[in-house]
């Protein structure tokens, strides 16, 4: 019998965690996640909106090699893939990479006009918590630079420069 009034006395006096506290630090690792939930979120669409603007100058920059090689025409993203060297996730006719979709028109030359391509790169989700990007951006063949907005529609040339 004394050995069991000894056991139950150790159990009373043994400190722990009751439960306000259990509450207490269950909070904290609620709202460390959060934050942290909206931070990585915030990089990675920050990260998408760089390898877009990234892209479009890439792409502008093989279009001109391709330009080069074939008497001022210009190529589609499928052609862009298999001639120039431009990466694989590019295929089609309106590819998505890295939460952004990309959108390629291509004009032929005519006796008084010379060829011509403008490219848009738009977020897939562009508001809320899910967002791929915010920033949509837009060249073509006349521009030197890419243009860009943070309006919730597709950037065009007279948009602001980057």
């Amino acid at each position: 019998m004394q050995l069991i009034s000894k056991v139950s006395q150790r159990h009373r006096n043994q400190a722990g965690f009751n439960l306000i506290e259990l509450m207490i630090v269950i909070a904290i690792i609620a709202i460390l996640i959060a934050v942290g939930g909206w931070g990585w979120s915030q990089m990675i669409r920050s990260g998408n909106e760089v390898a877009a603007a990234a892209s479009i100058q890439h792409i502008k920059t093989l279009q001109a090699q391709y330009a080069a090689k074939n008497k001022g025409r210009f190529a589609n993203f499928d052609d862009l893939v298999g001639k120039v060297g431009l990466d694989d996730s590019f295929r089609g006719e309106r590819p998505v990479v890295n939460g952004y979709i990309f959108t390629m028109t291509v004009e032929e030359p005519t006796a008084s006009r010379p060829a011509f391509y403008s490219i848009n790169a738009d977020p897939q989700v562009s508001e809320g918590v899910t967002a791929t990007g915010s920033v949509h951006y837009y060249t073509d063949s006349s521009l030197g630079t890419t243009r860009r907005t943070d309006e919730n529609r597709p950037a065009k040339a007279d948009d602001p420069a980057m």
